[in-house]
């Protein structure tokens, strides 16, 4: 029988940060969502316009005797720009700042860990608060696997935010 586990990030666009952990060995779900705001079921553009405090987040379901959580952070941090403390490549405001919401002691540490890694090895002050999970509320089916649904909008995203190349 697998193991459960669930890890939670806020990585800016939840659509952007989607496809890295979509089709990982060992993750069985990604859900786009909201954390961190006290608001309970908030809506996208509350979220989006800053009137909630929440972050877009994204919940992975993994199991860990085939992913661990430590890789998943690493590709969390592959896919965002750490050293941005006011949004993420052209999205700004609170609800597109990073975060490692931990739901286990293990994860604290490792998400502490990891980025004092980073800072070391790249000299540079991150702005990735990692925070005790309170609460994650799942977005909009229309936000759920966008890249999928939307390929060619998505791309568009991705090379207008500043995320990839065009």
């Amino acid at each position: 029988m697998n193991q459960k586990e669930t890890a939670y990030f806020a990585g800016g666009c939840f659509w952007c940060i989607t496809p890295a952990f979509r089709e990982l060995p060992g993750v069985t779900d990604v859900v786009s969502g909201f954390s961190g705001g006290e608001e309970e079921n908030p809506d996208y553009l509350d979220v989006k316009y800053q009137r909630t405090g929440h972050r877009e987040t994204i919940r992975i379901d993994y199991d860990p005797s085939q992913v661990e959580f430590r890789q998943l952070m690493d590709i969390f941090l592959g896919s965002v720009d750490p050293f941005d403390p006011d949004g993420q490549f052209i999205d700004r405001g609170f609800s597109y700042t990073l975060a490692v919401y931990y739901v286990s002691e293990a994860q604290r540490a490792a998400a502490e860990g990891r980025i004092a890694e980073l800072e070391q090895t790249s000299g540079q002050k991150t702005y990735v608060p990692v925070e005790p999970f309170r609460s994650f509320w799942a977005a909009g089916e229309e936000h759920q696997d966008y890249y999928r649904k939307n390929p060619e909008a998505f791309r568009k995203e991705l090379v207008e935010s500043g995320r990839v190349k065009g």
